[in-house]
């Protein structure tokens, strides 16, 4: 399978972060790959645990920031574990990245509308 998906710069802060969770957070992210074929993307993750003083435990938090032909796409969750907030993220920047489709879409198609109509009616 061919993975076009950019290398992950991760960042990690207050937090022990495995080879695994890395691993996992990989994978789900390279189902992003079909929103940018070969555009150049660089992607920015990272993990964070909050010690919150007022709650018993820790709160997990994802960033990330996708840069892709350009344009930067950011999200940011907030989970008990990280695989949730990654899961989180990883819908939030997909949304994202899905208008972004959507847009591009409806420009060419109204760019090529334009010029199917001058051709008929001589520009």
């Amino acid at each position: 399978m061919h993975m076009s998906f950019p290398m992950i710069n991760f960042k990690i802060t207050n937090a022990e972060v495995s080879d695994q969770l890395k691993n996992i957070a990989e994978h789900k992210l390279a189902a992003l790959d079909k929103y940018f074929g070969d555009s150049p993307a660089v992607c920015d993750l990272e993990f964070e645990r909050i010690t919150n003083h007022h709650q018993q435990g820790n709160i997990f938090r994802v960033e990330i920031n996708l840069e892709v032909s350009g344009k930067l796409f950011r999200a940011e969750a907030t989970s008990e574990t990280f695989e949730r907030a990654i899961d989180e993220v990883k819908s939030d920047i997909e949304h994202r990245l899905e208008s972004e489709r959507g847009k591009r879409e409806a420009l060419w198609k109204r760019g090529a509308r334009r010029v199917k109509e001058m051709m008929q009616w001589g520009g």
